[in-house]
């Protein structure tokens, strides 16, 4: 009897916990846009979509035929079943490096608070002499002056979402690995590392691991190298009270983001990102999983 009424009462506190919140209010049931309602922006590569029915239907034949092979080369490699790769110690598995291919570039998407109407920021990718890639431009901290945006400074590089046959959204294959390691030359500002997990539900919709990356100005390269579990749970720019370890296995992109509200030119050269498997490294998140006793604390 005594624990029912203790439990009861834990509940009338709980319920009747005064709260505040600091983002706008949400009238919707759902969320019907993965992007809040901005657009996806054009994609330079991709070849123009025919304007007649003759060409719409020999398009889709032609991408019908593409997804196909890309199917029977999948059903191979899945009944192949080869076994994950074991790295040695120290080892990293290099996942994106430009080596001077133009190519490369086309798997990032670079967007900024201009190209959203949100701001005056510029940025792009670019490839240097040296054959690395170059994320660079200005940073604009001025907002728009339409009565609704308070803020500006927004510059951001992504890579592309990953695909399967018949546009089939993929994971990246970092299932095992442990940490993220980078060679970058910056600039001495502030970036952000952002891993976006595939996600289904839209309560879901926005979640983002981020972590700080902080650089050094100079001509000298910088190695990083960041445990996974030390990249924080976040929705739509805060960070949420309750944590817990990133689903390495299940992310479908990467992205890096500078919003550090400093006005000016921004320059972060980048060798090489890859991911490194440490067998001895156990944790799992970083950040207090319990749970606060009191309602009050959040």
């Amino acid at each position: 009897m005594t624990t029912h009424l203790i439990r009861s009462l834990n509940v009338i506190k709980k319920l009747n916990c005064k709260k505040f919140h600091t983002t706008c209010k949400v009238n919707n049931f759902y969320e019907t846009n993965r992007k809040g309602g901005f657009p996806f922006l054009y994609d330079p590569k991709r070849e123009e979509e025919p304007t007649t029915t003759v060409g719409e239907v020999k398009k889709a034949c032609t991408d019908f035929i593409h997804e196909l092979k890309l199917l029977k080369e999948e059903t191979k490699e899945n009944f192949r079943m080869d076994p994950p790769l074991c790295q040695r110690p120290g080892e990293v598995d290099i996942q994106w490096r430009f080596n001077g291919d133009p190519d490369e570039i086309y798997k990032w998407t670079v967007t900024s608070d201009k190209d959203y109407n949100l701001g005056y920021s510029t940025a792009s990718l670019e490839l240097t002499p040296n054959g690395t890639g170059l994320f660079s431009g200005v940073m604009d901290t001025r907002p728009i002056k339409d009565g609704k945006q308070k803020v500006g400074g927004y510059c951001n590089m992504r890579t592309r979402i990953m695909k399967k046959a018949f546009h089939v959204q993929d994971v990246l294959p970092w299932s095992g690995f442990t940490h993220l390691a980078m060679r970058i030359r910056g600039d001495g500002r502030t970036y952000t590392l952002n891993l976006h997990p595939k996600t289904t539900f839209d309560i879901m919709w926005n979640d983002l691991f981020n972590f700080v990356l902080y650089t050094r100005g100079g001509p000298y390269w910088q190695y990083v190298k960041i445990p996974f579990s030390k990249f924080l749970l976040s929705s739509k720019g805060r960070v949420q009270d309750i944590q817990g370890p990133a689903p390495v296995h299940n992310m479908s992109s990467f992205s890096i983001t500078l919003s550090d509200q400093v006005p000016g030119p921004f320059r972060l050269e980048i060798d090489y990102i890859g991911i490194e498997q440490d067998a001895v490294f156990e944790e799992e998140s970083a950040y207090e999983l319990y749970k606060p006793p009191n309602p009050y604390y959040t």
